[in-house]
């Protein structure tokens, strides 16, 4: 009988709504967004403007180490309170062609006259977190030299003539800089130069809202045309000492001149088949290895990602990776520190049995590793050769210590905070001493792939870094995934006390609240879990991938097509 119609109208729907129905069970995810794939370059900061900068100097002939810096340098311009010139920087460079890692430590020590006698002296009983005696040596533009001068394609001045421009012309501020820019204004206003660089018409600047930077400009302007004795030795040195003289500050002309950042060799540990690397002291990054060493005396993947026994032994493993690491680690240069013991698998093993599977521990001591024998800003670049960027820069806290000086349009940062005044601290604040430092990049690496990621916000990154890493490995995740999983962060040393995204279901929340955890409850991407980048490589397709953390306002953007070198 044939059919009419009406029947094969509906049949026909009928099999387009399976066809239809079949297509989105196939697209059911987790993850919000998809990775970035491409076999040219892609650069992954927290700005797109900045992304887009290091994705152009690729696209002009530039390595991953260019697209870097420029990357930098237009951050410190569209996200001030966060990074800058007057800040920190790290990085883990992977040369392709040799299959090599390097490290640059460009962390600033305090100046020479500042100590803990000098503090004691004034009636300071506890390290300043802000003004003047906040303040190291900045690091970040010894550390562009240095990263140019070994590895760069271009020179310098052409490097810092995007965030030039975009300080010249200016910008509109985006959607979390303009929250992070409002919380600081209290902070803005205690200081005439920073209130009339970062709060014109007396307000720091809504969403959308353009804004300019000349003096900054006009800094980036002298790096460009002198190089990094601008800032070390000419001009800006100068507006610096003399602000620092006119704040009661102790840094002279020396501090400045004679400071010099340096190459390290990364460590590493494996996790589960992969090679996993971070700096060593005086950064955190250690901490993390050590959290994946204890991690992995248990069966994450087989708790399932998630789960209330995952997180527990993460958390707890956390706990005990931060009391060593605040024990031990300080500026090798004035301290010992047990790189080799705290890496110890041994150490690990014996270690994790102080992790009781059903209940947290609230007090827990730092251990003694064994004698072994020989608000920041994250963001990675891969090119399309392979060369890699994992590189995070600093200002420590909002617009570091507050300060800016006369004509720079840079705040100057407030690392010397993490300085102690306690004469037993590995940290005891000394002249020309390094403290213990919450910026890391990382690295890991297994087979053909490599990937280079970061996680920011002060001690939260080492123990998100670790989360990173297990969802890689222990839960298959792609970086993308691995990136927006909702996260925890501890950011006490002590105590029960933890912080968990709102995309914990509340039964999972309740089972860890059993075992002793006091929970406090976060938004679904909160800001408090840090924001991160990850780039990845497979070299044996020759395929790039790039990831944005949607708890900031990034982007990883694919290099352009440069149409004019097309055949």
């Amino acid at each position: 009988m044939p059919m009419s119609a009406r029947s094969k109208y509906c049949l026909t729907f009928a099999c387009l709504l399976i066809t239809v129905l079949h297509g989105h069970a196939q697209a059911d995810r987790s993850q919000a967004r998809s990775m970035v794939i491409s076999r040219y370059g892609i650069v992954a900061t927290e700005n797109p403007l900045a992304s887009q900068t290091g994705a152009t100097v690729l696209a002009n002939g530039g390595n991953a180490v260019d697209a870097a810096i420029a990357a930098n340098a237009a951050m410190g311009v569209v996200e001030p309170m966060m990074n800058g010139i007057g800040g920190d920087l790290f990085a883990i460079v992977y040369e392709a062609k040799t299959g090599k890692l390097y490290g640059l430590n460009a962390s600033g020590w305090a100046p020479a006259g500042l100590s803990a006698e000098y503090l004691r002296k004034q009636g300071i009983t506890e390290m300043p977190q802000s003004g003047i005696n906040s303040v190291n040596v900045p690091g970040a533009v010894d550390g562009w030299d240095k990263l140019v001068r070994r590895f760069g394609h271009k020179k310098l001045g052409e490097l810092l003539a995007p965030a030039i421009r975009l300080a010249e012309e200016g910008f509109p501020v985006s959607e979390i800089t303009a929250g992070a820019w409002a919380d600081s204004k209290t902070k803005l206003n205690k200081d005439e130069n920073a209130a009339h660089t970062y709060l014109p018409g007396g307000r720091a600047p809504a969403v959308g809202e353009v804004f300019h930077n000349p003096d900054l400009a006009a800094s980036l302007k002298l790096i460009a045309a002198e190089g990094r004795n601008a800032f070390y030795r000419g001009k800006i040195a100068k507006q610096i000492i003399e602000h620092s003289k006119r704040m009661g500050g102790t840094m002279n002309a020396a501090d400045l001149a004679d400071y010099s950042s340096e190459w390290v060799e990364p460590i590493s540990t494996t996790y589960r088949g992969w090679t996993v690397y971070e700096l060593p002291p005086n950064g955190q990054g250690i901490a993390a290895l050590s959290m994946l060493n204890l991690m992995e005396q248990f069966p994450l993947g087989d708790y399932g990602f998630g789960s209330a026994s995952a997180l527990h032994v993460m958390i707890e493993a956390k706990k005990l990776a931060y009391a060593d690491m605040l024990r031990y680690v300080a500026d090798p240069k004035f301290a010992t520190v047990p790189v080799a013991g705290m890496l110890s698998k041994d150490y690990a093993r014996e270690r994790a049995k102080l992790i009781d599977p059903a209940k947290a521990n609230g007090h827990v001591e730092s251990g003694q590793p064994p004698k072994v024998g020989p608000d920041t800003t994250y963001l990675c670049v891969v090119d399309r050769d392979g060369n890699m960027v994992s590189y995070i820069q600093s200002n420590y806290s909002s617009f570091g210590s507050g300060l800016v000086a006369d004509g720079t349009g840079f705040a100057l940062h407030n690392r010397g905070g993490l300085f102690s005044l306690d004469p037993t601290s590995p940290n005891l604040l000394v002249g020309h001493k390094r403290p213990l430092h919450t910026i890391i990049p990382a690295f890991m690496t297994k087979g053909d792939v490599r990937i280079a990621f970061g996680i920011m916000g002060g001690f939260n990154q080492s123990q998100a870094h670790a989360q990173f890493v297990s969802d890689i490995v222990d839960h298959k995740m792609n970086i993308q995934a691995a990136m927006e999983a909702p996260r925890f962060t501890k950011g006490t040393f002590a105590g029960n006390d933890v912080q968990i995204e709102g995309r914990i279901p509340a039964t999972i929340v309740a089972e860890l609240r059993k075992k002793g955890h006091e929970i406090q409850l976060r938004g679904d991407f909160s800001s408090a879990m840090g924001g991160g980048q990850a780039v990845m490589r497979d070299f044996a397709t020759g395929v790039n991938y790039g990831a944005s953390d949607p708890r900031k306002d990034g982007a990883a953007i694919p290099e352009p097509l440069n149409l004019k070198s097309s055949k």
